[in-house]
Order: structure tokens, then sequence, then C-alpha cells
């Protein structure tokens, strides 16, 4: 399996050759044509200009030819080019490289020529003239007025094809090592360029095999100057990260308090259930801790009851409106109300009710709505002291029913506030019995916020007050 670093950088160092060399060869094919072209006009040129100048030469009548040769010659070595004259029948009769006498005169050249040039007049090849040279040329085979006017002879301008590529072969050697190096500043940028932009995603492989093996507190380092995806990524990771350990950390706190809650009444049972069968309690008094036997089962049996509700309202996402019914919230809260008369009576509270003159309706879960309330005022009547103030009001405003439970008496510190609707959280720390497990307001936030809705909490000026939400259905 492939690194980051080599899927990106192999991929984009053969791009760059597979584009210098398709690059190189089109320049190649582009240079060559221009060469051959360029050698075609410029041997036409000196072509037409022998011709016209042996042309202009006989018909001045001129008898001595030693300026026509020398004139030839001048522009055989301008040009850089070898110029021969033939005759009508093939032979060649003046040659720029000595036009007063040289090794090449009397040598016949392939009649094919002298037979396209009379057809044709003027020609362009590429190849060996044969008869004349052997090494393969470009040249311009032109007709021309021969001495006797009779029949044209034929004037050969040609040059070797070295003479012309050794341009392509430097420009080759040029655009060869310009593209070695173009290919090394590449391929260092690149490498510094994939080594970079992998280094981001290598931290997170570090801090995701760290993760893996229980370092929760690892984190990836986000670099301001990664690319905008690898910040969000890693970014993604450190969020991942952080909410995972938070979950461990409930989880472990959720195992730690579920034994501390559970260690108590057990502790107890076992206790008690031991003095009886060894004889330890009286036989007189086995009844009344067999009561308290029976009190702490039904307490634990409340605990995992309690447990069971929280595990139910987290596996549901929202509540479906086939459960939601509607109902009269003042109704429902003043049955509740009633239900905790004897705990009111025996505290002697005062309750303050305040709802309105006529039915408020909403739509939720009827029941899991009366569990709210009774737990919120629950926790009010038992937390507001003797000849204490109980409150409950219904407010209509807006499209919201605003649902208030209060008490008054000792208020919650600041600091424990954004706490309170913690799992297994409780103000008094060094609480161990009773039946407070924490999990009471737990529950009520959790049923609010099921049902879309928000929930509340001050407490100040010996005053501590619950709100919570609901829809309001005319």
């Amino acid at each position: 399996m492939k690194s980051n670093f080599g899927r990106t950088f192999f991929p984009a160092v053969i791009s760059i050759v597979s584009a210098l060399l398709v690059l190189g060869i089109l320049l190649q094919m582009r240079i060559h044509d221009q060469i051959e072209k360029r050698a075609s006009e410029t041997l036409k040129k000196d072509a037409i200009i022998v011709s016209k100048l042996a042309e202009a030469y006989n018909k001045a009548g001129v008898n001595e030819p030693h300026h026509f040769f020398l004139n030839i010659e001048l522009l055989a070595t301008t040009t850089d080019t070898d110029i021969v004259i033939c005759d009508p029948e093939g032979f060649l009769r003046i040659c720029s490289d000595a036009p007063m006498g040289c090794e090449h005169q009397g040598l016949m050249v392939n009649p094919l020529l002298m037979e396209r040039v009379v057809q044709e007049g003027l020609f362009v090849e590429k190849g060996i003239v044969g008869g004349l040279y052997q090494e393969k040329r470009y040249m311009v085979c032109s007709s021309m007025v021969y001495a006797d006017r009779n029949k044209p002879g034929m004037v050969i301008v040609s040059a070797p094809v070295d003479t012309f590529t050794a341009q392509s072969d430097s420009f080759s050697a040029l655009y060869i090592y310009g593209s070695l190096l173009v290919l090394v500043l590449c391929v260092a940028v690149l490498s510094l360029f994939a080594r970079r932009s992998s280094r981001p995603l290598n931290e997170l492989k570090r801090a995701a095999t760290a993760f893996g093996h229980g370092n929760l507190d690892t984190r990836v380092e986000i670099d301001p100057a990664a690319p905008k995806d690898v910040q969000e990524l890693a970014l993604s990771f450190n969020n991942m990260a952080d909410s995972l350990q938070k979950g461990e950390y409930r989880r472990q706190e959720f195992v730690a308090n579920v034994s501390h809650e559970l260690k108590t009444p057990m502790t107890t049972i076992a206790g008690f259930a031991d003095g009886i069968l060894d004889g330890t309690i009286p036989a007189e008094k086995q009844e009344y801790y067999l009561q308290l036997i029976s009190q702490e089962t039904k307490r634990l049996n409340r605990l995992v009851r309690s447990m069971l509700d929280v595990s139910k309202l987290h596996e549901q996402e929202g509540i479906p409106d086939e459960q939601k019914t509607h109902f009269d919230i003042t109704d429902c809260a003043g049955r509740i109300l009633l239900t905790f008369e004897q705990k009111i009576l025996s505290k002697k509270l005062d309750v303050q009710v305040d709802f309105p003159d006529y039915p408020l309706y909403t739509s939720a879960q009827e029941d899991q709505i009366t569990q709210v309330i009774y737990n919120l005022v629950d926790n009010a009547v038992k937390f507001c002291p003797e000849e204490g103030t109980l409150g409950l009001r219904i407010t209509e405003q807006g499209s919201k029913i605003h649902v208030s439970i209060s008490n008054t008496g000792p208020t919650i510190p600041p600091g424990e506030l954004p706490l309170v609707f913690d799992r297994f959280h409780k103000i008094d720390k060094s609480r161990t019995e009773g039946d407070g497990w924490g999990l009471g307001l737990y529950i009520v936030k959790t049923i609010v916020c099921a049902h879309g809705e928000d929930i509340s909490v001050t407490s100040k000026d010996d005053k501590t007050e619950f709100t919570f939400t609901l829809p309001l259905i005319h």
C-alpha cells in the first residue's frame, strides 16, 4: 500500500516527465519542418538566381565566362551551398567547388533528374544526388537556358542535410539540458511539497494510533500553513477525541457512581440479613430490621428503574408525533401537586400556585411530562426548609407554555448551577443516604430536550426555580 507521499510525489513526477517528453517531441517535429521549409526556400532562391544569371550571360553573348564562374563561386560561398550546372545531356560542366575545373566535371547526374527538370522546370528533392555526392542532401533542381539555347540545361543547388540539422541538434541538446534542470527543480519542489502535505496526515495517523492504544489525551497539532481540508480533518479528529474522552470519563464516572450508590444499600441489606441469620439481632428486633431490608431493597429497585429510564431515553432520538397527545398541563400539574399533600403538610410549607383561569393545552408525551413535573416538585419539597414556600407557576408566552417550580431555602452555589443536570451530580457530595442519586434532574433535562424544548435553573436570594417550556396548542 502506497503512502500519501508516494501517491502524491510519483504521479506528479511521471506527469511532468511525460509533459516534457511530449513537448520535446512536438517541438522537434516543428523545428524539423521549419528547417526543411527554410532549406527549400533558400535553395530555391539560389537556384533561381543562378538560372537568371546564366540566362543573362547567354543573352549578352559574353564569350569569356570568367566573371560568371566567380559569381557562382561567391554565391556558393556566401550561402554555404554547392552549385553545379549540367548540360542538356546531364553532364556536369560547372561546379562551384572549382569553377575553372574540378574532379566533378564530366560526371553525369541521374537521368531522372533531367527528365523532371524538363517536365517541371523547378522542383525540390531530399536525398542523395546520384553520380555527384554520397551524403544525404537538400537540393533544388532548376532548368536554365544553356549556351546553344536548343535544350535546357540544369542547375542543382544543394547542401548537406547535416548543415541544417546541426541547428536542430543544438536546440535538442539545449532542450534536454533545460528539461533536466526543470525536472530536478520540480522534483525538489514536489518532494518538499509532498512531505509537507503528508506531515499533517502522518501526525494524524500517529495521534489516531496513540488514541487507539488508550492515550485519550492525544490531540493533533493543527499547522496554520496546512491546507484547509487537512486543518478541518485535524479539527474534526480533535473534536471526536474530545467527545470520546468525555464519554469515557462519563462512563468511568457512571460506573464509579453506580458502584458507590449500590454499595451502601447492599452493605446494609447484607449486614442486617447476616445479623438475623447468625442471631446477632434478637428475635424481637428482627421484624424492624426486616422492614429496613425491605426499604433498602425498594430503594435499589428505584435506582435500577431510574437507570433503565435513562438508558431508554438515550436510545430514542426525539419523541415521535404518534406518541404525543394533547392534554391540559394545568390539570396535570394540579394532580401531581396533590400527591405531595402529606409531605407538604408535614413540613408546613406555604404553597403558591399561579395557574391561568383557562386550560392550557400542549402536545407531548404525557407520562414523561408528568415525570418531569413530579421530579421537580419532589426536589422542591425535599430541599425546602420547614415552613418554607413552594411555588408552582404556569404561564402562556407566545407559542410556548412556561412551567416553573420553585422553593425557598439555601441556594445552589453559582459554580454548581451548570452541573445540576449532569448525571449522578449531587450538590451535596457528602450525602450518601436517602433517595437521591443525582439522576432525577438528569432525567428531567433528557425528557425536555427529547421534546425539543428547553429547561433552565436560577438560584439566588434564597430562592431556587426550575423552568421548562412546552408547545402551546390553541
